[in-house]
């Protein structure tokens, strides 16, 4: 018997239907998928942001450089930006505008070095303004310049990150802020390195000192100038103590040789533009925050870790011996300095008038052997040193210094008060605590019943 008539009809729109249903389930299926795609991609995302900015990589030892990660992150869009933008402007203008009346507006360079984050901390402090410029170069450690870098944001003090032979951002710095004056810190520091590196000691010492000097000279008002020239230029000068009045024309490195050049050509934009310049030469700054390159920096390290330590004598076997000046009282001459410079003469370019010229010394006036500064390190650290004494190699250095401070004494007062073991102590107690060493290093209660008269 034959089947109804709209049984075909039927099934066909059920069919029909069905691959509707179908269709319609595969789109929402394709639609969850790529939904949930990119929530998990998302949430990815997410988690290694919050990874990579609280957590430090594994290579990292150094337990003070995980503090250093977020920060780091929010400076490259932040806080170390490349000149432009009108919140990177308002940041430029907010650190370097003074809190007290007639206070100094002073663009620090260097400021992410030793004595450069010192001295910009002590005139924010007083109530100075202040903006910092720095490479961040990698001739040594770069995480303990960002970690000075964090220091000094905590003191309200911006860093830009940029080079001196960056023209445009020099001038970019000087059409925002009229400066009343640069402590100018930033160098190619090391007598050694220079046989490894030259041109880079060339290319900041002479270049980018000009080129600083260039931007100032053209800037409305002028800006006076003090900036860090060395001991080093005394070279190969005998006569002791040295004296601002004494020889420097016998560079014994390439290093010397560029801080000399430096004196040169300041009395050339002296003579030329007006600029009111003021040179000094410090004498072998030591203490918290320092350099690694320096002796008494990597000694403490290696004895820690219980490597030998080279100790120079001179070619006829004397001992070394260096005018070590304790951070403080460099800073302390770095500000007498400022605050005595007379403003530059010229504008726009031209000289109106005979401007100041000034260089001096910035010591400790007490030359110390360094096998002393083995043994006080020795105590201090409750480690004896592996000491392997060998002549000083022609590389540069000088067997011996010693400054005269009278001059820096009569214009502004500078007198340095810390001896080698105080600064040393201090040294320490910072290096043990910044790197987290466990050590047997003197408690400040055991220093203190040994010194009642020193502060900690």
């Amino acid at each position: 018997m034959a089947s109804p008539p709209h049984t075909s009809k039927t099934l066909k729109l059920e069919r029909y239907n069905s691959y509707l249903r179908r269709l319609h389930s595969t789109k929402v299926l394709n639609a969850s998928s790529k939904l949930i795609f990119r929530v998990t991609l998302l949430i990815a995302l997410v988690l290694i942001l919050f990874f990579t900015l609280n957590y430090p990589p594994l290579s990292d030892k150094n337990p003070n450089h995980a503090h250093l990660h977020h920060h780091n992150f929010l400076s490259a869009a932040l806080f170390t930006s490349s000149a432009g933008g009108d919140a990177w402007e308002k940041q430029v203008r907010h650190s370097s505008t003074p809190k007290k009346p007639n206070g100094l507006s002073v663009l620090v360079t260097g400021a992410a070095g030793f004595v450069g984050s010192h001295c910009s901390i002590a005139l924010k402090k007083r109530g100075d303004g202040v903006l910092g410029l720095d490479n961040f170069n990698s001739y040594y450690d770069p995480s303990l310049k960002r970690a000075r870098q964090k220091l000094l944001l905590k003191n309200q003090v911006f860093i830009v990150e940029g080079d001196l032979n960056d023209a445009s951002l020099l001038t970019k710095l000087f059409d925002v802020v009229p400066f009343t004056h640069i402590l100018h810190l930033a160098a190619q520091a090391g007598v050694r390195y220079a046989m490894q590196n030259p041109q880079s000691y060339v290319s900041s010492n002479i270049a980018g000192f000009v080129n600083l000097l260039e931007v100032a000279k053209a800037a409305n008002p002028q800006p006076a100038i003090v900036w860090a020239s060395s001991s080093s230029v005394y070279g190969l000068n005998t006569q002791v103590p040295f004296s601002e009045l004494d020889r420097t024309d016998q560079p014994a490195s390439l290093y010397a040789a560029t801080k000399k050049a430096g004196e040169e050509i300041a009395h050339t934009y002296n003579h030329i533009y007006g600029l009111s310049l003021t040179g000094l030469r410090f004498f072998t700054v030591y203490g918290p925050w320092g350099r690694p390159d320096m002796a008494y920096f990597f000694f403490t390290k290696d004895i820690l870790q219980g490597k030998p330590i080279d100790v120079y004598q001179t070619q006829d076997k004397k001992q070394v011996a260096r005018d070590f000046t304790y951070i403080d009282d460099v800073v302390k001459g770095c500000l007498g300095a400022l605050d005595t410079a007379e403003k530059s003469t010229g504008s726009g370019g031209k000289k109106k008038g005979p401007a100041q010229l000034r260089v001096y010394n910035l010591g400790n006036t007490s030359p110390v052997p360094v096998g002393n500064l083995v043994s006080i390190l020795e105590g201090l650290l409750r480690t004896k040193a592996r000491k392997h004494v060998i002549k000083m190699p022609r590389n540069g250095d000088v067997p011996y210094t010693h400054a005269n401070v009278t001059l820096a004494n009569r214009d502004f007062g500078y007198k340095p008060t810390t001896d080698l073991a105080t600064g040393l102590r201090k040294f320490v107690k910072w290096y043990v605590d910044y790197y987290g060493i466990q050590t047997r290093v003197k408690k400040d209660s055991d220093i203190n019943s040994e010194h009642p008269e020193e502060s900690p």
